[in-house]
């Protein structure tokens, strides 16, 4: 009798056994206790995270210093706002390059398990760059808007002390907003919902108002942009109507500079909406719902495309201006130039050292024989 009520009851515990682990495995999508939720990354997947952020970190660095280097060494180009608003991206992007590369390598590559602060400061020295990044580009396109469609005003309205005053503010409010989680507004059940499954200590309700700030700044930039592009047609309309407009040299010119603005505004906007969208997206859905591994490991590849918006953008925004390719020429020209007389300069001391060293020996020479023939003077003598 005891052997026959022990049996039903181990068929019990076996099964209940068993639909509690099914209860964990379900509920184990929802909820999260490490860092090894969110380390979801292959061993190949690693490697290729890897090589996208070792070979675009360092070109982005380097490609944003060159570009702050020729503005800061000139004065013309100081002067103007426009310049500015790029001397802005430039030092968003240099903070990229080096949060993102140093923060996101050692979270996904290495698995660094940090503290909640120090893993806070990192992902809010990211946060600041890129938004920092974003609010630059929508400066530039309100620049380009007030140049094209305030031409006549366009210097009254943009002066110099108003662009500083608009890039101080912009970093103001960029630094204010990065770090409000590290002050407090995180996630108050360290992993659990409703903690985001992409940052861990990060809350739903900051990474929804962080999104939907970053949306409607692109949409501003991208609305900016398409009444450039408007302008532009309608411009190259006008001048497509006269014939003997056409045909003279200056409304050529004038179309090949519509056709050039309007393929490099639309490269911006595409560039934009591949690097910017997708991650924005999933954000977004992290809000929403819970992502799964799969959307996870997307999401770290997406990351990586803001990375390589910020090595895009010196391309885009910097050098294909004429004038800062001009300033880069003349400074490589004087630099060039330097080198050339240096190493005239090395050459010709090169020649007086040898020179020298020729009448020492001459002269060494000559005390020699001068010495040798007083000693036979002085045998003689003897």
């Amino acid at each position: 009798m005891e052997v026959q009520t022990e049996q039903p009851q181990e068929a019990t515990t076996v099964l209940f056994l068993n639909e509690s682990t099914l209860n964990l495995s379900e509920a184990g999508d929802n909820f999260c206790n490490s860092f090894k939720c969110y380390m979801v990354l292959t061993q190949l997947e690693k490697k290729a995270i890897g090589a996208i952020c070792f070979l675009a970190g360092p070109v982005t660095f380097l490609e944003n210093v060159l570009v702050l280097g020729v503005i800061a060494s000139s004065v013309t180009l100081r002067r103007r706002p426009s310049y500015l608003f790029i001397s802005s991206l430039a030092v968003a992007d240099t903070f990229a390059s080096c949060f993102f590369t140093t923060s996101f390598l050692d979270f996904h590559l290495y698995s660094r398990d940090d503290a909640p602060n120090v893993y806070l400061f990192k992902l809010c020295g990211v946060t600041m760059a890129f938004t920092g990044s974003v609010g630059s580009l929508l400066l530039t396109a309100l620049d380009r808007y007030l140049c094209i469609y305030q031409a006549s005003n366009y210097k009254v309205l943009l002066t110099r002390t108003r662009a500083i005053m608009a890039i101080l503010l912009l970093w103001c409010v960029t630094v204010l907003i990065s770090f409000l989680p590290l002050m407090g507004w995180r996630c108050t059940t360290l992993l659990d919902p409703p903690c985001s499954r992409l940052f861990p200590y990060v809350d739903h309700h900051y990474l929804a108002c962080w999104t939907g700030l970053q949306l409607v700044v692109l949409f501003l930039i991208m609305v900016a942009y398409v009444l450039i592009l408007w302008k532009a047609h309608q411009h190259e309309a006008s001048m497509g109507g006269s014939q003997l407009d056409r045909q003279s040299l200056r409304g050529q010119a004038r179309m090949r500079m519509d056709i050039q603005l309007a393929q490099t505004f639309s490269l911006i906007l595409l560039i934009l909406a591949v690097c910017w969208l997708p991650v924005l997206s999933l954000m977004m859905v992290d809000v929403s719902v819970t992502l799964t591994n799969k959307q996870q490991r997307m999401f770290a590849f997406c990351s990586t495309l803001c990375l390589v918006n910020s090595c895009v953008n010196p391309i885009l925004y910097a050098l294909r201006c004429r004038d800062l390719r001009g300033e880069l020429l003349a400074l490589l020209g004087c630099c060039n130039a330097w080198r050339e007389r240096t190493l005239e300069s090395d050459r010709q001391g090169e020649e007086n050292d040898h020179g020298a060293a020729s009448q020492a020996l001459e002269q060494r020479n000559q005390e020699t024989i001068s010495e040798s023939v007083d000693r036979q003077e002085n045998s003689i003598q003897i």
